[in-house]
């Protein structure tokens, strides 16, 4: 028996057995979200360790039917499950875990991002720590791999980790990518390549990798840099490096932070007009992401918005709706102080543009961590 399969029917038997039936699950994703930790059973000297921050998501989810791959409860299940369902994480790594959140990640906010990097940097400090894995969401989960890229003071390994299918479904793809997750953590050859993210048996870079299909098992992808790796017949191949700024080269700091900047993404489109940027000045944004056409473009009267927002001191950041490709700098771009993205989608592009404004309100200087980063 294959390992996909064999992990994919312990996984449901386990799932089963300690949520006791599929109606108490949702009793209990229905209640507030406690903090759990859950400590390694055993510990092994000759592996490393690895702990698992767990915030919810499809991988924690649970259906009524096992055909449902749609319809679920994202975050149904807590750490200690997810942990217990996977019982060959111990030939791996010595795995212990914590639950810090239990949502979709439709509902990750900036608190909650704050308060998880914040622990992930408190764990990687300590000698007991080897490598982090955080169980995530996929809606967002490329948006706080990429803030965790830039805000981790660590060389150690940090990989994240979701499922497009619910922990109840047939074949969930949930086990094998839990169990590759923690494999990667707990390998000397992950150290120094930033945050990474991995399903379907592929490595990808916070910086490159997005998810590009709405329910496909192979939704992330990364088109125009590449992969940085994969994991083949249980074995971990690494062919690439992330070549920006991340983790320990990163300037910015979230330690003493307590929110973050509010940053608007605005989509253009034919007829857009100029209100919604004009609503999100008056909203308090300090900085908005164009999520343009093309090169980042958007018609000419949402133009003069996007110009009269600067004005009033917002950072105006150009990025495309397209999905690929790199948003160059023009002459506009000189003329009105704005800012380009570079490769960075809309959704990286805030992140990035809401971190750089914890360090500055200079267009000029944002449009160098965008030059880096």
């Amino acid at each position: 028996m294959n390992i996909k399969k064999y992990l994919g029917i312990t996984f449901l038997l386990v799932t089963l057995l300690f949520s006791g039936s599929i109606t108490a699950i949702h009793s209990s994703a229905n209640s507030s979200p406690k903090e759990e930790k859950v400590e390694a059973a055993s510990t092994n000297p000759k592996l490393n360790n690895v702990k698992i921050i767990a915030t919810g998501g499809t991988i924690a989810g649970s259906a009524t039917s096992n055909t449902d791959t749609t319809g679920y409860q994202a975050g149904a299940l807590g750490v200690e499950t997810l942990i217990k369902a996977v019982p060959e994480l111990k030939q791996v790594a010595n795995v212990s875990g914590e639950q810090i959140a239990n949502i979709g990640s439709n509902n990750m906010d900036n608190k909650t991002l704050l308060k998880l990097a914040k622990r992930i940097n408190e764990l990687l400090k300590s000698k007991d720590v080897d490598g982090i894995v955080v169980t995530h969401g996929t809606d967002t989960l490329e948006e706080t791999a990429y803030f965790l890229n830039l805000v981790v003071k660590s060389n150690k390994p940090v990989v994240i980790v979701g499922s497009m299918r619910p922990a109840t479904a047939i074949s969930a793809d949930g086990p094998l990518n839990l169990y590759n997750a923690v494999k990667i953590a707990a390998s000397k050859d992950a150290k120094n390549k930033g945050v990474l993210i991995s399903l379907n048996d592929r490595i990808g870079s916070a910086r490159y990798i997005t998810k590009t299909n709405t329910t496909m098992t192979d939704t992330f992808q990364s088109e125009e840099q590449g992969y940085l790796g994969a994991i083949a017949g249980n074995k971990i191949f690494f062919y690439n490096e992330p070549t920006r700024k991340h983790t320990t080269k990163s300037v910015f700091d979230i330690s003493k932070l307590d929110k973050l900047p509010q940053v608007d993404i605005i989509y253009s489109y034919q007829n857009d007009s100029r209100y919604l940027y004009d609503a999100s000045v008056k909203a308090g944004a300090k900085g908005i992401i164009i999520a343009g056409e093309g090169n980042g473009l958007t018609s000419d009267t949402a133009f003069e918005g996007a110009k009269d927002a600067v004005k009033k001191g917002v950072i105006i950041t150009r990025s495309s709706r397209v999905g690929n490709g790199i948003v160059t700098r023009e002459k506009i771009d000189d003329e009105n102080n704005f800012v380009t993205a570079d490769s960075l989608n809309p959704q990286k592009a805030r992140i990035l543009t809401m971190l750089a404004l914890t360090k500055t309100d200079d267009p000029k200087e944002i449009q160098q961590f965008f030059n880096e980063y």
